[in-house]
């Protein structure tokens, strides 16, 4: 009987795959969480089982709002780190070319066809994106319906299990392995990278700094009579504002000559240590209970200019002219996905998004200079969206030989340039084409469990057969798929790039794509900053990587 309902409803095999999958996917033995994506895939095979089908139209509408919101989201940062941090891109390439160069091997040694090659590729590398990419690729090499739906089949169930065996080897690699390897103490080096960059120490899960690093103190004036607020304020590398100055029961309008006097009450916000450093030279602290608020304005600020690409947090302040930078204040740095730690030795990215904190004036006058402000908004500018995917479907028609192996984009690789191009334009024309992140996140979710979830019913009575047929083979290869590529950029990036220890360890997190490596090894290093090289290599990776399900897909079939 439910083999009977899940054949008439299929809808209900796909929600019980989303729900069950995205349950067991939420469990966590040790460092390893499969993911709700991987959930999905593994309930959707067994009852794939059942005869339970989803329409194809639905498989690939799923698919293509998936990789069009991914390539949209991670446009602004691809673009921005093309040019500027080679080095830890350069991590990327030696990801694809490796990679690439196993699957051949593995090709010629195990005999595999192209979908288990693309499969092992998807699964070993952790990218979801590749199953879709892969799959168009194999529905345009004319072949008898029958076959291209075994090779699919194959694309999907040699995910499934090289999808573990690759997840578990990046997580203890990066973590535990190569830290091992290099002989260093993580969390000390982390430690030692949180300093250099202008950090006060390390927090733990669930901590808070006890002392903030923005905020507002008053002082009586004594020591600071005669001097000017703009002296001051320079004196302290314009790290702290005097907001409000009070005399005799009036205030008086700030201006950066006005001299204070002995007696004024005065309002001063900026960083912790630049106050404290202050406090003494301007007179006795007082509890300033009858002084307005300071610092109440917050923005997020997509950071736009050009000019401040590759710049620190400290070097933007520096560069600033005492007019334009006074009074605003970076509180927050967040990139694709991540919060990246805004310390003063923080490298800033055009598309990274702002947390300016100060006066509303300030701000906004900070916000006009550096980008433009994130509005927030539930609205999804959906002519935008639908062109965009239009445009993907385009593009992905687009083809041709190289080599004598035959490669098409399809809609997904299509989708992915169309979002990536979509996702720019908007970082740089802000009033056309609103998609929320929240909207985006939902794209990106639904849309890849979805699609996982219509693939694995499909596949669902292949899946025994290909385990079968290999055997050990197949998880063997997906943990050498970690490994090498793991293994070169660790030696590369340590000895001929010079790349910081966290930073290198996060960027290898990232040019895998891995989720849970980089939250294993940020609980390992005890702050965040290995975020600051996983970002990279991560937006890199998530678009170059599913742009060679073709190439495999027409390599393996070649050589086969």
């Amino acid at each position: 009987m439910i083999a009977e309902l899940l054949r008439a409803q299929p809808e209900i095999a796909l929600f019980t795959s989303l729900a069950i999958g995205y349950l067991i996917g939420s469990f966590r033995i040790g460092l390893i969480q499969l993911g709700g994506v991987c959930g999905t895939l593994i309930v959707a095979l067994l009852l794939g089982q059942t005869g339970a089908r989803l329409a194809p139209d639905l498989k690939n509408i799923a698919f293509a709002l998936f990789i069009f919101a991914l390539g949209f989201t991670g446009g602004p940062q691809f673009f921005a780190n093309i040019g500027r941090g080679w080095r830890y891109g350069l991590l990327s390439v030696i990801e694809i070319v490796s990679v690439l160069a196993l699957i051949v091997i593995a090709v010629a040694v195990m005999r595999l066809d192209a979908g288990t090659a693309a499969g092992l590729l998807a699964g070993a590398a952790t990218e979801s994106a590749v199953i879709g990419t892969a799959s168009e690729a194999i529905a345009k090499l004319g072949l008898a319906e029958a076959e291209t739906v075994r090779l699919q089949a194959n694309v999907v169930t040699a995910y499934s299990v090289s999808y573990l065996f690759g997840l578990i080897t990046i997580v203890l690699f990066t973590s535990q392995f190569a830290p091992l390897l290099l002989r260093i103490d993580l969390r000390a080096e982390a430690e030692k990278m949180w300093r250099t960059l202008g950090g006060d120490g390390a927090l733990g899960d669930g901590q808070r700094a006890a002392a903030p690093a923005l905020v507002g103190r008053a002082f009586r004036i004594d020591g600071a009579h005669g001097a000017t607020v703009f002296a001051i304020e320079q004196q302290h590398g314009f790290n702290l504002t005097i907001e409000q100055v009070r005399r005799n029961g009036s205030d008086l309008p700030v201006e950066p000559q006005l001299a204070l006097a002995s007696g004024d009450l005065v309002l001063v916000g900026g960083r912790r240590e630049a106050i404290v450093a202050a406090g003494p030279g301007l007179g006795d602290e007082v509890d300033g209970a009858d002084f307005g608020q300071v610092l109440a304005e917050t923005r997020d600020v997509v950071l736009t200019r050009r000019d401040a690409h590759g710049l620190t947090v400290a070097q933007l302040r520096e560069r600033a002219a005492p007019e334009q930078g006074r009074g605003v204040y970076i509180a927050a740095v967040a990139r694709l996905d991540s919060t990246i730690p805004a310390l003063p030795g923080t490298e800033l990215n055009r598309g990274d998004v702002l947390t300016l904190v100060g006066a509303k004036t300030d701000v906004e006058r900070g916000a006009r200079r550096l980008g433009y402000v994130l509005v927030a908004t539930q609205k999804t500018d959906f002519v935008y969206l639908g062109l965009g995917v239009l445009a993907g479907m385009a593009i992905g028609h687009l083809g041709g030989r190289i080599g004598g192996v035959s490669l098409a984009l399809g809609t997904g690789g299509g989708c992915l340039l169309s979002g990536l191009l979509f996702g720019w334009i908007r970082s740089r024309y802000p009033l056309v084409g609103s998609l929320p992140s929240a909207a985006a996140q939902i794209l990106k979710d639904f849309g890849l469990a979805t699609f996982i979830a219509a693939v694995g019913l499909s596949a669902g009575p292949d899946a025994i057969r290909l385990v079968r047929e290999y055997g050990l083979a197949l998880p063997a290869a997906g943990i050498l798929l970690v490994l090498v590529p793991g293994l070169l950029s660790l030696w590369i990036g340590r000895v001929f790039l010079k790349l910081d220890t966290p930073m290198l360890l996060g960027a290898i997190a990232g040019q895998q794509c891995s989720t849970p490596a980089i939250s294993a090894l940020v609980g390992v290093a005890g702050n965040s900053t290995p975020v600051i090289g996983y970002t990279i290599t991560y937006a890199l990776s998530n678009i170059l990587l599913p742009l060679m399900g073709p190439v495999v897909v027409g390599v393996a079939g070649k050589l086969g």
